[in-house]
């Protein structure tokens, strides 16, 4: 057995203390109660979240609402008390006395019988890394101090329905070793890989990993009989079920980890767990299984666990440094109501994601639209998540699109527009929404065309690299010519706004196809191609001057606002695309146009935000930052205010919702999305700020 020497525990120690203290460089959480918290955050299907005021008023859950329990227990001088989940009932919990969010992690504390305890789900993920984004461990970490001398112990179990869809569904279990660590690990008996496309949906392939660090001195059982075992008398038992499978709602046996911290004083004790979960492959591409990221070069589950332990201290300390310089400057962006969203969208927007490995080890990242309809890598959706990304890494970008781009270039896809999307998760095999591959039928062709448009020419700019746009400037022609002659004044069609149904003349709509072709003009520039260059860029200028006439509401010297379709006076929308304007430089519209939208706005504003437009009171959570964003720093901070509040006091709680009533502050739709990476598109409009991040260098310890 490979133990830690003191040294090296003396650093774990350290760093888990040092880690206990974030909330001190983060903002103050004292006003601030988010609507869901998140405790795992890597990808669709390892995504759990404390969706309640305390770790101990419910089980911890999957992003869906299924129960995916992982209960913690503290001993204090033989007293029994829960600090995470709802069980067992009968046992008191200790008294929560904060929670702090930062980008990379969730921190609670704890008070019982003069015990302190400090509670914190961290994840290293770190966009300029794309070994670490994509390594699937989250450190679960303790730090217990007293007021006196207490005998303290901790139990962690973890039900194993983490590892299945559902409850009914029989499981293995087991234990091994990696460097360092023992490994207690369970996964479905019948591990049927990439069997079924969903959106209510959870992994039953691959395994969950609960490794314990040897230094640690843990006992370990797999029983279904460990919390009452230790409840009663504060061992586990000495044994490990054998009778397998099972069914979790069957006595299947639970992943247990008692962690003995001895006496504690007023020194801090600490101790750490990893919770991972790894499968095989992750992603069907175009009939083609891929495997994680991280698994590129082979890598085994052993050696992943063993650098994740072995580097654990120094990422601790990057991780409170990348806390704090990002709350920071997000509280220098946008103010500190900004800043609390943006944290939140962090871990969500990543783990609405899944980041995999070409056959050549190429990066792609794919997103699920979650709680939505499914689909995998949406374009509608990577457009809104964008931002986070271009703000972050644009090499990340460029994985996104790289998926959408290639199914386009195959002659199975016959449109002269672009998809909608590739498939229903995890398998992206083809367009499902819509008239798929058949018709045109419900189809996004304007939208579509130009989001792609539109994030191809900001990939280059962000890069300074134009090869992406190179390699398929046929289908981003295609597109161009497409708006060239649909754009301007768009026929009946859906939007990314969907849910609203189908709309002519759609003005918002249409400033994206505008946009979208002065975007086409930069890049041909930029590929030396000058006179496609100058016909676009006129053409889109001529394009923009001929909007102003069409979406004007009223006499051009009387009128407050534009209409929301160029057929409907008396009507009116966030007109959220025209962010892209100011972002890429286009210099299409006068800022007149800006303001007096953004003036129109502030007089419509509801309790928790700004209706999307005039037809309902609901609104998309994205849209209002990148409204807001049109305005300078007042009007920002106006706009952002009811959204606050609808954050903090809001009546829905599930991963940040982006489609919610303005009046009611209640869920419409939609929850745990990548496209609440959109908030970032305020961050990212300050071009100093967005350039610092994204020279952040690409490095693991």
């Amino acid at each position: 057995m490979l133990q830690l020497n003191h040294s090296v525990w003396l650093g774990l120690a350290v760093s888990a203390a040092a880690l206990a203290g974030v909330a001190q460089v983060a903002l103050s959480q004292s006003a601030k109660r988010p609507p869901a918290v998140p405790l795992i955050a890597h990808d669709p299907y390892f995504s759990i979240w404390s969706m309640a005021n305390k770790l101990t008023d419910e089980d911890t859950r999957h992003w869906t609402g299924s129960p995916q329990p992982i209960a913690g227990l503290a001993r204090i001088d033989g007293k029994v008390y829960r600090f995470m989940g709802a069980e067992p009932w009968d046992v008191p919990a200790m008294e929560q006395t904060s929670l702090t969010v930062t980008p990379t992690s969730s921190v609670y504390t704890f008070t019982a019988d003069g015990v302190s305890l400090t509670v914190t789900f961290f994840a290293p993920e770190f966009p300029s890394d794309l070994d670490l984004l994509s390594r699937p461990v989250t450190y679960l970490s303790f730090t217990a101090k007293s007021d006196g001398q207490h005998d303290v112990s901790l139990l962690v179990d973890v039900n194993p329905v983490i590892a299945v869809n559902t409850s009914d569904e029989q499981v293995t279990w087991g234990r091994g070793r990696a460097p360092g660590l023992t490994v207690l690990s369970v996964g479905s008996r019948d591990q049927q890989v990439l069997n079924r496309p969903g959106d209510n949906l959870r992994i039953d392939w691959g395994y969950f990993r609960l490794a314990v660090p040897d230094a640690a001195q843990a006992q370990f059982t797999e029983t279904e009989d460990a919390m009452r075992q230790f409840t009663q008398t504060g061992d586990l038992p000495d044994i490990d079920d054998l009778d397998m499978p099972l069914m979790p709602r069957d006595r299947a046996a639970h992943l247990a980890v008692k962690l003995p911290l001895g006496r504690v004083g007023a020194t801090p004790v600490d101790r750490h767990l990893l919770l991972a979960y790894t499968q095989e492959y992750s992603i069907e591409f175009l009939e083609r299984k891929l495997r994680p990221y991280w698994q590129r070069n082979n890598e085994t589950v052993q050696q992943m666990l063993g650098d994740a332990e072995a580097q654990y201290p120094a990422l601790v300390q990057r991780g409170l440094k990348f806390d704090a310089d990002l709350t920071a400057d997000l509280t220098k962006a946008g103010g500190e109501a900004y800043a609390q969203l943006a944290v939140l969208a962090f871990r969500q927007t990543i783990a609405a994601h899944e980041l995999a490995a070409d056959v050549d080890g190429t990066p792609m990242l794919f997103p699920k639209e979650n709680y939505s309809n499914g689909c995998i890598s949406t374009v509608d959706v990577i457009y809104p998540s964008a931002p986070f990304f271009l703000f972050f890494n644009p090499a990340l970008v460029q994985a996104l699109m790289k998926p959408a781009m290639e199914y386009a270039a195959l002659p199975r896809w016959k449109w002269p527009f672009a998809p909608h999307d590739l498939g229903t998760y995890p398998l992206a095999d083809g367009q499902v929404y819509g008239g798929g591959e058949k018709t045109e039928e419900d189809q996004m062709p304007v939208e579509e065309s130009g989001n792609l448009l539109i994030l191809a020419d900001a990939l280059g700019r962000e890069e300074g690299n134009w090869d992406f746009v190179r390699q398929y400037w046929p289908q981003l022609t295609a597109w161009a010519e497409y708006l060239r002659d649909k754009g301007l004044d768009p026929a009946n069609q859906l939007s990314t706004d969907d849910f609203a149904g189908h709309l002519a003349h759609n003005s918002n709509l249409s400033i994206k196809a505008i946009e979208a072709l002065a975007a086409y003009g930069q890049m041909a520039q930029a590929l030396g191609k000058s006179d496609v260059a100058k016909q676009y860029a006129g053409l889109a200028h001529d394009m923009a001057a001929k909007w102003q006439a069409l979406a004007i509401d009223g006499d051009s010297g009387t009128a407050d606002h534009y209409k929301l379709a160029f057929d409907k006076p008396g009507t009116w929308s966030q007109k959220y695309n025209l962010v892209w304007d100011q972002l890429l430089d286009l210099k299409l519209f006068p800022a007149s146009v800006r303001q007096m939208e953004v003036a129109f706005y502030l007089k419509h504003l509801n309790q928790y935000g700004l209706p999307l437009d005039n037809r309902a009171d609901y609104t998309k959570l994205d849209w209002e930052v990148w409204t807001a964003t049109l305005g300078g720093p007042t009007d920002f901070a106006a706009l952002m205010s009811p959204v606050s509040k609808w954050v903090n006091e809001g009546p829905t709680r599930v991963p940040l919702t982006d489609w919610y009533d303005t009046k009611t502050g209640i869920q419409k739709g939609f929850q745990a999305r990548s496209v609440v990476g959109g908030v970032y598109i305020k961050a990212l409009s300050d071009p100093e700020l967005a350039r610092k991040w994204r020279a952040l260098p690409p490095r693991t310890p």
